[in-house]
């Protein structure tokens, strides 16, 4: 099984409304330190049956089509593979 683990952030340069609101708070309970932050999210996909190669592309088209605004945000991944699930025991 390979585990695709996709990272999407706002574009450099693009207003961060969330980013900014978790400052601040941060900076209400004294965590003084933060100078800059950053929201996005973070989305895992589980593929089995297929190699890497097939994996990746089929990553590019599910950021492409549904995961990724392109115009205001990026996105990268990384892959891990991973032991297949154990099959499920039925119960007797």
């Amino acid at each position: 099984m390979i585990q695709a683990q996709i990272r999407i952030m706002p574009k450099a340069g693009i207003l961060d409304p969330q980013g900014q609101t978790v400052l601040r708070a941060l900076a209400s309970l004294g965590f003084e330190a933060a100078h800059a932050c950053r929201v996005g999210r973070f989305v895992t996909l589980d593929f089995q049956g297929v190699g890497q190669a097939e994996v990746e592309v089929e990553v590019a088209q599910i950021c492409k089509r549904l995961l990724v605004n392109p115009n205001i945000e990026s996105w990268s991944a990384s892959y891990l593979t991973l032991p297949d699930p154990a099959p499920a025991v039925a119960d007797a």
